[in-house]
């Protein structure tokens, strides 16, 4: 595995439990999603380029979807 892969699952996954910790305490389930994808995403795609271009489009879903 590339290191730079490596440290970059790491970021992705330590984002995604903050928006998963977020999501779960203030009850917003878009947010929980979106974090319980960026946990999950680094594990399927190994592709360097691909996993950043996907995780950054699944971190703007809370700014495009707006809950009420």
């Amino acid at each position: 595995m590339d290191g730079n892969l490596l440290m970059l699952s790491f970021l992705f996954g330590m984002v995604g439990m903050g928006f998963f910790a977020y999501g779960k305490k203030s009850g917003r389930f878009v947010a929980m999603g979106v974090g319980a994808g960026l946990m999950v995403i680094p594990y399927f795609v190994t592709n360097l380029l691909l996993m950043v271009i996907v995780c950054a489009a699944l971190m703007a879903v809370p700014l495009v979807v707006k809950e009420a």
